[in-house]
């Protein structure tokens, strides 16, 4: 990459994606009006959690996110140095961009707000992320009651007896309007921990370089891990299933009727035929609620990541994979008593190393808010992102059906081809014209529309979006930024350098060595071309990814940093990773031999396909 990055403006759009902006809200658009402001700063392709084009509606999630996640920075708890994330977006791919805080004395201003309220909620963590956990369960149930439904000929005449005074047109409107404001309060809950999480780890980390500075991120995040995690529950809860199988005697039969690539309806309905199915069939839908609402994409970031409860295919091929590791004797357990050990004896061996009592006083107390904190940053996404969002998106869909019983779509999937914003003009319309009785317009422009927004979205996929565009920025002050997506002002430069011929530099994410056969995948339709033994090379992966890391031997990706799910994900299962490589997706082949070092950040191509 040439040291001068491009312009945002002078990204070209790709042929037959003219237009390609209508898609989308103005304010997430780069404009003549903000030019100079734009063309003056960093604007970094977020691959990390969405690494395709945006379907319209599929906006929801960047927006809702970008204000919760900004206005805990900026506004509740304020980051010294840091403000909110821009969004803007080029060729439908969401670009990102820190505002920092240079002013001294706003700085230290900031500094006195932020430890003041920072402290209370490092203090009362455990108390608070209980209430945390009942208030985003309680939203989910709420999400749960929201019924669509339908719009009659003509109303029940318990309207009339019951006096209810408001009409199935009024609840419609007021429905959605409950939808959209969920997801939103959804992602204020997902904030309210993230940032100062991410402020405590960093802060361990800071203190870590200082008194140690030969270690390395991933030796001084190792401290802080083999922690229970309820966001792995999903797949442990698939080991178990596949444990359970063996121990009824039911494995065999699972097996044979996976691999003939029997429904998953065939498949329960046979087992239920004796005792022991039926038993292993009362244990795997006791897991469903709510572990099956498991995205197998990037969290549900997108619409079309259907959760395991909306294909059951997926739960259970992994469950048969697992037994098959089981009967060849390899152990499907995750090594957590191994990584455990492995971390506590890091964690005395360093903390040996002080030589003063304030310096370990200091270290224990950073180490303790880092490891109490830990289990949010993770277990939330599995609350929110999975969870919430499995059910969100259903509920979006019950609004594609009554469009489409309406004459308004064709398809209840096309439903995700407008903005939130469309929708809810639409469904004013729907009720006006169920109101009034005269034709609606829609019907008559939509079905066009949608067809070429599709057409569209379909080719922008094909554009490999660059990792950053703009200028170089003088300095990078955000936590969440530096910590999750891995960016900083030394990875700028090795994505500013030209690449050594061969080499692909990242961040060191997780230890150790592996050499394999590499398997590029951009996108989550194609994991299943993954093969045993091989190297994947991704632009982002999420910890529902689970049964994968069981399979491969080395993990690459483009985007993230030390505390992203990727390098997490990895040292949980003990696999050698580099992450924010910037273009590992780019230079590295499907079918290259490459060795991945996870301790220096360094992936070599050993032979070309």
């Amino acid at each position: 990459m040439p040291k001068k990055w491009l312009s945002p403006f002078e990204v070209e759009t790709p042929k037959g994606c003219e237009g390609w902006q209508e898609m989308y809200p103005s304010y997430y658009l780069f404009s003549e009006e903000r030019k100079d402001f734009e063309n003056n700063r960093a604007w970094y392709c977020d691959a990390l959690h969405h690494p395709e084009p945006m379907a319209p509606f599929d906006l929801i999630l960047p927006e809702c996110w970008q204000i919760a996640l900004s206005q805990y920075n900026s506004r509740i708890f304020p980051a010294p140095a840091a403000m909110g994330i821009d969004h803007r977006l080029i060729n439908g791919y969401i670009y990102i961009s820190p505002n920092p805080i240079t002013d001294e004395e706003l700085i230290n201003r900031r500094k006195e707000q932020f430890i003041e309220r920072t402290r209370y909620y490092y203090e009362n963590w455990e108390a608070l992320y209980r209430i945390w956990k009942k208030k985003i369960i309680s939203l989910i149930n709420e999400l749960k009651d929201i019924e669509i439904g339908t719009l009659p000929e003509i109303e029940n005449e318990d309207m009339v007896k019951d006096a209810i005074g408001v009409s199935s047109g009024y609840n419609l409107l007021v429905k959605y309007n409950r939808l959209i404001e969920n997801m939103f309060k959804a992602w204020q809950y997902h904030s309210e921990f993230a940032n100062i999480g991410y402020a405590s780890y960093l802060a361990f980390m800071t203190f870590c370089k200082s008194a140690f500075p030969e270690i390395d991120e991933q030796t001084a995040a190792r401290m802080i891990s083999a922690i229970e995690l309820d966001v792995l529950k999903p797949d442990g809860e698939l080991r178990k299933l596949a444990k359970l199988s063996l121990q009824l005697n039911v494995d065999d039969k699972i097996i044979g009727m996976v691999d003939s690539e029997s429904t998953p309806e065939k498949i329960l309905n046979e087992l239920r035929e004796d005792e022991n199915g039926r038993l292993w069939v009362e244990s795997f839908e006791k897991a469903r609620d709510p572990w099956f609402y498991f995205s197998v994409g990037m969290g549900n970031f997108y619409h079309k990541h259907r959760a395991w409860n909306d294909d059951l295919t997926i739960p259970l091929r992994a469950i048969a994979d697992y037994i098959k590791m089981a009967k060849r004797g390899e152990s499907i357990d995750r090594p957590f008593d191994e990584l455990r050990k492995q971390r506590d004896e890091i964690t005395k061996g360093y903390r040996e190393l002080l030589s003063s009592i304030e310096e370990k006083d200091t270290f224990d107390q950073l180490l303790k808010t880092g490891r109490t904190s830990f289990p949010f940053l993770e277990n939330h996404v599995f609350y929110v992102e999975h969870w919430h969002h499995a059910i969100f998106w259903n509920k979006i869909r019950d609004i594609g059906k009554l469009l489409v019983e309406n004459d308004f779509l064709e398809n209840s999937e096309d439903v995700m081809m407008l903005h939130h914003s469309e929708i809810r003009q639409l469904l004013f319309e729907l009720v006006t014209s169920w109101s009034v009785g005269s034709p609606a317009r829609a019907p008559y422009y939509l079905p066009e529309k949608i067809k070429r927004r599709k057409d569209i979205l379909e080719r922008l996929k094909e554009w490999t979006p660059l990792p950053v565009v703009g200028k170089m920025p003088e300095v990078i002050t955000d936590p969440y930024i530096i910590m999750m997506w891995g960016i900083t002002s030394e990875r700028l430069d090795t994505w500013s350098e030209q690449e050594e011929e061969g080499k692909v530099k990242g961040a060191a994410g997780s230890p150790g060595i592996g050499v394999g056969v590499a398997r590029v995948i951009r996108s989550i339709d194609k994991l299943n071309e993954v093969k045993e033994g091989e190297v994947l090379v991704c632009p982002a992966t999420s910890p529902s990814w689970g049964v994968i890391f069981t399979k491969i031997n080395a993990l690459v990706t483009d985007t993230g940093g030390i505390m992203s799910h990727a390098a997490i994900v990895a040292r949980e299962h003990n696999l050698p990773a580099v992450v924010g490589t910037g273009k590992g997706t780019s230079i590295i082949k499907t079918g290259d031999k490459i060795k991945v070092d996870g301790n220096t950040g360094i992936v070599e191509i050993l032979e070309r396909a």
